[in-house]
């Protein structure tokens, strides 16, 4: 076992390829322990988690409860394909996200991964058209969202609609209709479009379902035309309900999501909603679509589904869907896709355990008052010359550094403002992972109040040391 400091860094910059990582300056934590919200690197330092490792752990590192639930299954047995058997641990979980998913999410295919969860859909979304009792074989591409992520294979690369990762690939990939990205802080409409009493496109939190939202409605028209126009040829209709991660934390205007599904229903398409990282209790609700009451034809889960522990994903899908796919074994209309790893039994375990701390902590409830003193500790940043816009859904948010406010021009993306920042952010033991220029926090459910303001004062020292302090 390498124990040597240097050891370790040299392998770690030399052997091992980090993920988004320009290898030929890499200097990261090695972390070697952790416990609640913090880390501790090899060299004993602490730093306070405040992106949840990549925003998948939820009750907190080395929970009591997860960490029994694993060494119990492992008593049993460790690995249990999916293909052709299965095992009472990955029952149980199946049966208790249905039992908590929106209404009509009756079927679950377990993956490793959140890409795979939605690959998953996207694949079933295009071979039920192709099997239902009319077919339609004209069904062949997808209606995704401006700066989408949906993650890294290549079908999911397909309809993300990042340029920065993805336009390497494009001769890969196959094409798509793509909608405009329905942000509240960089729109293109104009004053005529969006009144000026427009709260939503202030960012405001109002409680507007779809029309009742001027600002969604001005997107959801731009999608009205998309699909009067190519409604027979899309398979579905893919989104990140209410907040678009990788895009840099860009907030949905309420009513936008349940208009989103208005649609499809009236268009008859099919609408999959990835939570991979909105899910499991990030939006303040255990799903994000339960925000707008919305139950869609695929719902994608992933890194917070086991707490953060263990790779699984899940993809749920409706009896709709389920029956397309059943009939004699002659007619293939089985779902040929599988992993290895899908549905194993221990990070089942690890994901009943994940949601047993749900409900014994009552976690959800207990985020309202800190998504208040969270949002009153971030407040005072809206005041810096360089603070373009403050996005927060319940303990998801984002700090967006800009050159010019008044018209919210961004920094160059080279110069990785964002990661300056967050270097600082480090010196006060607070580890944070930026997207470009804008500051992510997303720490685990389980944080305290006195934490929380940690982590904003160590990026509130970041801004004011690489920014210039607020006059």
């Amino acid at each position: 076992m390498v124990t040597n400091p240097d050891e370790l860094y040299r392998i770690d910059r030399e052997v091992v390829w980090h993920a988004f990582s320009q290898m030929a300056d890499y200097d990261g934590l090695i972390v070697e322990s952790a416990d609640g919200c913090w880390l501790t690197d090899i060299h004993g330092n602490r730093y306070l988690d405040g992106v949840s490792s990549l925003w998948c752990n939820v009750h907190g590192h080395r929970h009591p409860t997860i960490d029994a639930a694993i060494i119990e299954q492992l008593r049993r047995v460790a690995h249990v394909t999916s293909l052709g058997m299965s095992n009472p641990t990955t029952i149980e979980l199946a049966q208790r996200i249905v039992d908590l998913a929106p209404e009509g999410l009756d079927h679950v295919f377990f993956s490793s991964d959140g890409a795979s969860a939605v690959e998953v859909a996207m694949k079933m979304a295009f071979q039920y058209w192709k099997q239902i009792d009319a077919p339609e074989p004209n069904r062949n591409t997808f209606l995704a969202v401006g700066n989408a992520y949906h993650g890294d294979t290549i079908g999911t690369v397909s309809v993300g609609g990042i340029s920065q990762f993805h336009s390497l690939f494009q001769p890969l990939l196959f094409s798509v209709l793509r909608g405009p990205c329905p942000d509240t802080y960089r729109h293109e409409s104009s004053t005529e479009t969006i009144p000026d009493d427009c709260h939503c496109a202030r960012n405001c939190d109002c409680l507007a379902k779809s029309t009742g939202c001027r600002l969604a409605k001005h997107y959801l028209d731009q999608y009205r035309r998309i699909l009067e126009q190519h409604h027979s040829s899309i398979v579905a209709i893919i989104v990140e309900p209410l907040v678009q991660g990788a895009a840099g934390m860009v907030m949905h205007p309420p009513g936008f999501l349940r208009g989103l599904k208005e649609l499809s229903t009236e268009f008859n398409t099919l609408l999959i909603a990835d939570e991979v990282a909105v899910g499991m209790g990030r939006t303040g609700k255990l799903f994000a679509c339960e925000h707008e009451d919305v139950s869609p034809d695929f719902l994608a889960l992933g890194k917070g589904l086991t707490g953060g522990y263990l790779p699984m994903s899940a993809t749920l899908t409706t009896n709709k869907v389920w029956n397309a796919f059943l009939g004699d074994y002659a007619q293939s209309r089985s779902f040929s896709h599988g992993h290895t790893y899908g549905g194993n039994p221990l990070a089942a375990a690890a994901a009943i355990a994940t949601l047993n701390v749900f409900e014994a902590d009552e976690t959800l409830k207990k985020l309202e008052s800190k998504e208040r003193h969270l949002s009153l500790l971030l407040e005072p940043l809206r005041a810096h010359p360089h603070v373009g816009d403050i996005r927060q859904k319940s303990l998801m948010a984002a700090i967006e550094l800009v050159s010019d406010k008044r018209n919210k021009t961004g920094f160059p993306w080279a110069q990785r403002r964002g990661k300056a920042v967050c270097e600082v952010a480090k010196r006060h033991n607070v580890w944070l992972r930026p997207v470009g220029n804008t500051v992510v926090i997303m720490p685990p459910l389980s944080i305290n109040n006195d934490e929380l303001t940690q982590i904003v004062n160590a990026i509130k020292a970041g801004i004011d040391e690489t920014l210039g302090a607020q006059p």
